[in-house]
């Protein structure tokens, strides 16, 4: 599979569980709704590394890869990185320890 098509396999499937995570939520099944969240802002981020030919590290928090590598993307997406650095290291540390 090439760069461009796994870029859009991971959003295909960060969409699948931005929906599974609203359900979860209104289900009111709170751990899984964080780690289906955390899986969503995941894989869109690694999506965007991947779309600039960037291998990202093999970790769930690809925050750091992102502010390595800001220059190569452009400018709007340049400004929603620390926003980014931030959910990505947040839903990290939430979805931390396995139950």
């Amino acid at each position: 599979m090439n760069t461009r098509l796994m870029a859009l396999d991971y959003i295909k499937r960060a969409k699948r569980f931005f929906k599974e995570a609203k359900g979860d939520y209104a289900e009111e099944d709170y751990p899984v709704t964080v780690r289906r969240a955390q899986e969503c802002v995941e894989l869109s981020l690694k999506s965007a590394l991947r779309s600039i030919g960037v291998e990202y590290p093999r970790e769930h928090d690809v925050s750091r890869a992102l502010e390595m590598t800001k220059d190569k993307f452009p400018d709007w997406f340049v400004a929603k990185i620390p926003a980014f650095r931030k959910i990505s290291r947040d839903l990290s540390k939430e979805r931390g320890p396995a139950v």
